[in-house]
Parts: structure tokens; sequence; C-alpha cells
């Protein structure tokens, strides 16, 4: 039986990282594509990496009641067709939504029986170096994602996994396991996340 997946994490976490090396793996798996009202970054596909659309038309599909969930994110509109998910997972593919906690709050309402996985970083400083090291980000909009990031990390409680991404290979791993139904250990959860949650949104 298909499995819906959602993951989510502050931008710098390396969530896009992390679902790169499952895919390379995981033929059954697919990223459901979303739609998105920001332009284009340098290498993105229109059709690949998201619907790139105009804020009318983005305007015009919620109208229509063509999304499973959409949200505001740093001034622009994103979205996942509702259409689209339930034909891949009607032909029998695993899919996994890249989406924000806000996004995710609406997928688990309208698919209980999705699996929810939140990405956190292992600290602070891991976090702003990861964000500077992209180089697509002005000094005022990292300062606005750091910032986002303490709001984001903060509902890491509504998910039912929690992978922190400290060693790559380590947390590609831990993630395989969830998919695997493997993962009790990293329950959201579990006390032993206590102390690095108090750093990361103290």
């Amino acid at each position: 039986m298909s499995k819906l997946y959602v993951i989510s994490a502050p931008s710098g976490a390396g969530k896009t990282s992390l679902v790169r090396a499952l895919l390379a793996t995981r033929p059954n798996l697919v990223v459901s594509v979303s739609h998105t009202t920001r332009p284009p970054r340098p290498q993105e596909v229109d059709g690949r990496d998201y619907y790139f659309v105009t804020p009318e038309r983005f305007a015009e599909l919620i109208r229509q009641d063509a999304f499973l969930e959409h949200a505001r994110v740093f001034d622009n509109w994103y979205g996942t067709g509702a259409q689209q998910l339930r034909e891949r997972l009607d032909a029998g593919l695993d899919v996994l939504l890249e989406i924000d906690w806000q996004g995710a709050r609406q997928v688990r309402r309208a698919r209980p029986d999705c699996i929810s996985i939140f990405i956190l970083p292992p600290s602070p400083a891991a976090l702003e170096q990861r964000l500077r090291e992209r180089r697509t980000d002005s000094a005022q909009t990292i300062a606005r994602r750091l910032a986002d990031a303490r709001t984001d990390m903060s509902h890491y409680g509504e998910f039912d996994y929690v992978v922190v991404n400290d060693q790559f290979e380590r947390a590609a791993k831990e993630l395989g396991q969830i998919l695997d139904g493997q993962g009790e250990e990293l329950r959201a959860g579990r006390p032993e996340l206590g102390g690095l949650l108090q750093g990361l949104l103290g």
C-alpha cells in the first residue's frame, strides 16, 4: 500500500540534500512537486522543482479548491496539488511532501494516515553557517530566516518523528529507518531532544 510522507525543517537544516539521498536509493519514492509564486532560482526547472505560477493563478487554484494544503512562506505562496498527489498514490508510488509546518498541519488534518518527520540542525551556529554557505540570500534575508527558524522549530512536537542532521550519513540512514517502519527510537517525544531544543529555541 502506498504511503504519504511529510518532511519539514527550518531553512538551512539540510532537508533537500537528505531527500535527494533518499530518492537515489528508493525507486518507488517520488517527491510531490509543489506550486509556488516565488521566482525560479538558477538551475531550477518548471515542473521538476516547482510549478512556478503567478500570484493571480495561485489565487485561482485556491478558489478551485485544487490544493491539499497551501501556505504563505517568506512572502511567497506554496501549495500541494491534491489531484497530482492522488494520481501518484493511486499508481502505487510512495509520495514525499517537502513542506513547512503550516502545510504539514493541513496535510495531517486531511490525511491522518500520513507519516510526518521534522529535521533539526545540531545547533543555531550550524544553521547559520549552512545558510551562509548556500550563497543565495542577502545578509538581511539570512537574519530573517534565522528568526523564522525558531518559530518553525517550535512546532517539532506536532510531528511523528524528529531527525537531527548533525552527521549527514547518519541522518540519511535514520530517515531510511523511518520509511522502513523501524524508527521507534526517533519519535518526536523522546527525552534526549530536550537539551538540543533548549539551545535551538533559546
